[in-house]
């Protein structure tokens, strides 16, 4: 009955107002995840640094990232999804004060490692959460909203690196960074528990005082509500949270490989992209800093009309279908560049930014289909455990990128990231289940 009501419901003031609060640590996350590549040129010539130091900079934040998503996952299925949001955005703001203060290329992979377990924490229990608040009819829509706030952050930093870095310097990149411990205080104070997981405690008192909370937020705003009807849905109460043997079972396992290759691949090409162009301009091309900076911005701007674009149409496409044809279609551009040769900075940038639009509306809304993958025992444990292999991807790109350049200049690296999309999307072609406008308790009992 408590899902039934739930489902019948329209976008209520609390609810929309959850949305916003969470999606702000969503749009800083976003940043955070991007700064450090607006930083990393002026940082690599004050610093003298090397390849090596430069791959493991960039690549600290995504091992402590793993690390976060997979730990603070299952602990959100244990104690809850909001005290673990709070723990992670704290620990995010925190670490980049930290960063602001570091003194040589060591310190500061101590802590970007550390800043990634908060960010790395923080994005699939906050997917979890908002999904669990949203009903199956334009779920798409309401989840990818908020969603876009993360690409809204990676904007955000490149414009903070183009109007500050080559005048300020590097540390300007973290010291905004800090602005999210002002989000904890309303996080405690106005946000509640996600009812879908206290249904599922068995706690249904307090599930019930929520859903009331949202139904007379709906009356007071004039909307007619339905009856419910629970004899469609049912759910498990009290089932064993984040089962690590259900996760892997023969119901669940395929939908996780599953994740993991669209995870892994999706991200390996986005991220190797938006971490390696700037330093490839300034390397190859001569760019002078703000210009290249400008490109990174312009980049990520029309990756989030894109992403726009995605959020306002899946409902009507469907997620495979969109999935599919976004990562096949983005091989093209990158296949033309390993071809071509990539011989000017124009070339790189007009046909790298089709590519990574087009995957980056797959790597954002990536949360939206995990959750819509899992029940709400193994929603955010399965979330983190899938993003995880995110930040493999992300890991793994800027040694990808080397390994390439040292053997053949920087075509190859542009036909490898083709490679990877076109096998990742066949991937989504054989296997990937559609889940558009079904009940999240109907999809995955």
């Amino acid at each position: 009955m408590l899902i039934a009501r739930l489902e019948r419901l329209p976008i209520t003031r609390p609810v929309f107002w959850a949305r916003g609060v969470v999606g702000m640590a969503t749009f800083f996350d976003g940043y955070t995840t991007l700064a450090i590549a607006y930083a990393m040129p002026v940082l690599a010539k004050t610093w003298g640094l090397t390849p090596t130091s430069t791959a493991a900079i960039i690549s600290a934040g995504y091992v402590g990232q793993l690390f976060g998503a997979v730990f603070f996952g299952w602990l959100a299925e244990r104690i809850g999804r909001l005290p673990v949001l709070i723990a992670t955005i704290a620990i995010f703001a925190a670490m980049s004060c930290a960063c602001i203060f570091a003194w040589d290329a060591q310190s500061l992979i101590i802590f970007r490692f550390l800043q990634g377990i908060g960010t790395g924490g923080e994005v699939p229990v906050a997917s979890a959460y908002v999904s669990e608040l949203s009903g199956a009819k334009k779920r798409g829509r309401f989840f990818l909203l908020y969603e876009l706030l993360f690409l809204v952050g990676l904007v955000f930093a490149g414009m903070i690196g183009y109007a500050l870095v080559p005048t300020v310097g590097w540390k300007a990149m973290f010291v905004v960074g800090v602005v999210p411990v002002a989000l904890i205080a309303p996080l405690t104070f106005f946000l509640f528990e996600s009812p879908r997981w206290l249904i599922g405690r068995g706690r249904l008192a307090a599930a019930d005082k929520v859903i009331s909370r949202f139904e007379n937020s709906a009356r007071r705003a004039g909307a007619s509500l339905e009856e419910p009807r629970p004899a469609e849905i049912t759910v498990k109460v009290d089932a064993p949270a984040g089962a690590w043997r259900e996760i892997f079972g023969s119901f669940y396992g395929p939908r996780t490989y599953l994740l993991w290759v669209l995870w892994f691949g999706a991200y390996l090409v986005n991220n190797g992209l938006v971490t390696w162009l700037p330093t490839l301009y300034r390397t190859k091309f001569d760019m002078p800093v703000d210009q290249e900076i400008a490109y990174g911005f312009i980049m990520t701007g029309c990756a989030a009309v894109a992403s726009l674009v995605c959020a306002l149409t899946i409902d009507r496409v469907g997620r495979k279908r969109w999935y599919a044809a976004a990562l096949l279609v983005a091989a093209i551009p990158l296949a033309a560049l390993a071809v071509l040769g990539a011989t000017s900075a124009k070339m790189v940038f007009v046909l790298a930014t089709l590519s990574y639009s087009a995957i980056q509306t797959v790597t954002f809304s990536l949360y939206l289909y995990s959750g819509e993958l899992y029940p709400t025992r193994l929603r955010s444990v399965g979330a983190g455990l899938g993003s995880a292999w995110l930040r493999l991807g992300s890991f793994a790109g800027p040694w990808v990128i080397g390994f390439a350049v040292a053997s053949g200049g920087i075509a190859p690296v542009f036909a490898v990231f083709s490679g990877i999309a076109v096998a990742t999307g066949l991937v989504c072609v054989r296997w990937a289940p559609e889940t558009t406008g079904r009940v999240l308790e109907e999809l995955s009992p």
